[in-house]
């Protein structure tokens, strides 16, 4: 397991999660995607899918600003490349 990779994914999540510019339900989504990564009854790969397809979910809200949405593609694809990895 990366252990950098993941701290990095987690700092995006928690900046996800602390910015005030995006929606409520956004930032609350961001930490649910922290947490599945935590579970430590999962491997990571099914940790990785199961929090990429909550950022997914994310993605579909209209009200999601572009910078949020970038971000939101930014962690995808580093949880990608952890799994990958």
């Amino acid at each position: 397991m990366d252990d950098k990779g993941l701290k990095n994914v987690f700092r995006m999540l928690d900046e996800l999660a602390n910015d005030i510019s995006v929606p409520r339900n956004i930032r609350r989504g961001a930490k649910e995607a922290k947490e599945i990564l935590m579970r430590k009854d999962e491997t990571l790969d099914v940790k990785v899918a199961s929090a990429i397809s909550r950022l997914d979910e994310l993605l579909n809200d209209p009200n999601i600003p572009t910078h949020g949405r970038t971000a939101i593609w930014n962690i995808m694809s580093a949880l990608e490349s952890l799994s990958a990895g």
